[in-house]
């Protein structure tokens, strides 16, 4: 028994992976879908506007 559960528990881990790498669940209303997607671009412009900052103040710590 306790391999079955064992199978059934991986069978289910590699769905919700699945459902993750495709996006949205198909369940979620547009405006859910919508402001996920809002939430992911907003965490990207985040990063990429921190590693611009990074670099801008090390190239202007390295000229003086």
């Amino acid at each position: 028994m306790a391999v079955k559960e064992i199978s059934s528990t991986r069978n289910q881990n590699s769905t919700h992976q699945h459902q993750e790498q495709e996006g949205c669940d198909p369940c979620k209303s547009f405006g859910q879908k919508c402001s996920h997607l809002v939430k992911k671009q907003r965490a990207k412009f985040y990063i990429l506007r921190r590693c611009i900052a990074m670099l801008l103040c090390h190239h202007e710590r390295s000229e003086h």
